[in-house]
């Protein structure tokens, strides 16, 4: 039978594009959070080496995100106009060789500056991803799809946890360089080779997918166009993308969920080992609530899509997450978590990884529905840029509150405020909006 439109199914077509791209784009998004999240295990040891106090280790940890979130809407335009083939190779391999060259920082200066270098060269990825992913996801699908895609967040810290501890551990001392050293060159090398396969691997809409048979390419190219043309999407509407409230808004709701989100991945090997732990067994301990959050963010982006709704999905999983951070405050003793509390501050910490991260599928979809084209690039790329000062705030808020008062408690107390505003404003915004639309997913 000759391969047409009319004779694809579309059930196939789909989950050879999800095969072909979303693992290959989890790998290179597990790296991209690779090389955020070591450094809180770096600072295990690297903290003392450089004489780093809490607060300036915060600032140096967020700083990051200033660098990324001023990047982030140019890096997206680009992207969308150059194609993601190139532009995410670019971005990979130039993040990847800062990355690399954290190993040799020496003061205080350097270690802030390189930080913020690296959020230049990284920015764009993960908004690019999601952009790049609705070229290819039709509506109805995309929560489940964007949670296979996201959890390479968790991920990225449940299985790096444990080997960023056994390099601190067991590289310390060879060829003359610190375990934290090592850590950064050996953990920024998947970086570079994924970003060189980047450039071969990846396709830049689906009419140039020569591994989709005609028809498929046929219909998948026209299934994605005439969501954009219901949409009626300028191709060049940067004004209103710019100026639209509502992505503010929504970039404000994603800066509560990822206040938590970075707050905890940057400073949770410290509370780890204020149980008393050693490198290894801190970084086992630290890879539990991220594992929950895998488990969590792929089991509710599927009830998401099986439901067609994202405001309640998004509302409920932050929800969860503001209570476990409330918990993971209640539980532990005066100077940090003590010994007779860790159980209880751990499944704390299980919850509120869990409900922060289950949030995150649904909330993208939620992001996605209505816009595409340039708007589409600048809407996720705004959103997203807005959410990661939280990443900036985040860090330095918990070592801030750390040095002051000595308690990882009322910095807890702090980080749980983020999930319960995403919470109020998702809620807030989905009222405001009709509940559904023609193709039944209910939207704000």
């Amino acid at each position: 039978m000759r391969d047409t439109p009319s004779s694809v199914d579309p059930e196939a077509t789909l989950r050879k594009v999800a095969r072909r791209l979303v693992p290959f784009l989890v790998a290179c998004f597990f790296a991209a959070y690779l090389d955020r999240v070591n450094l809180g295990f770096a600072a295990l040891t690297m903290n003392r080496d450089l004489e780093l106090s809490p607060t300036a280790y915060g600032w140096g940890a967020g700083v990051f995100f200033l660098g990324y979130s001023l990047f982030e809407a140019p890096s997206n335009y680009i992207l969308h106009h150059v194609g993601a083939r190139r532009w995410i190779a670019r971005i990979m391999i130039s993040w990847g060789l800062v990355s690399a060259a954290m190993a040799f920082v020496w003061n205080e200066t350097s270690f802030v500056a390189l930080r913020f270098l690296l959020g230049v060269a990284e920015a764009g990825f993960a908004p690019g991803a999601i952009l790049y992913l609705t070229y290819w996801i039709p509506l109805e699908r995309r929560a489940r799809l964007l949670g296979a895609f996201l959890i390479a967040v968790p991920l990225s810290t449940a299985v790096g946890a444990p080997i960023s501890g056994l390099i601190l551990e067991w590289a310390d001392g060879a060829l003359g360089l610190k375990g934290w050293q090592w850590l950064f060159v050996l953990e920024a090398l998947p970086t570079l080779a994924l970003g060189a396969a980047a450039a071969f691997y990846l396709t830049d809409r689906p009419r140039d997918a020569g591994w989709l048979g005609a028809g498929e390419r046929e219909w998948l190219a026209r299934r994605i166009e005439s969501e954009a043309a219901a949409l009626g999407e300028d191709d060049h509407a940067i004004w209103p993308a710019l100026t639209d409230l509502r992505t503010f808004v929504l970039g404000l709701a994603y800066f509560g969920v990822v206040l938590s989100l970075y707050g905890l991945g940057m400073w949770l090997p410290q509370i780890a080992a204020a149980f008393g732990l050693g490198p290894i067994a801190a970084g086992f301990a630290t890879s539990a609530p991220f594992l929950c959050g895998a488990v969590a963010m792929t089991l509710w982006s599927r009830r998401s899509d099986r439901l067609q709704e994202r405001v309640r999905h998004t509302a409920l999983g932050a929800a969860a997450g503001g209570l476990g951070l409330l918990l993971a405050a209640a539980s532990s003793g005066h100077g940090g978590h003590d010994g007779g509390h860790a159980a209880l501050s751990l499944l704390a910490l299980c919850i509120a990884a869990g409900g922060t991260l289950a949030a995150m599928p649904p909330f993208w979809a939620l992001c996605t529905d209505e816009v595409r084209g340039t708007r589409a690039a600048l809407t996720i790329a705004l959103v997203n840029s807005i959410g990661n000062l939280a990443g900036l705030v985040g860090p330095y808020l918990v070592g801030w509150i750390r040095e002051s008062t000595g308690d990882f408690r009322f910095a807890l107390l702090a980080l749980a405020s983020g999930p319960f505003a995403c919470v109020a404003i998702v809620l807030c915004l989905g009222r405001s909006r009709a509940p559904a639309t023609a193709n039944g997913v209910h939207r704000m």
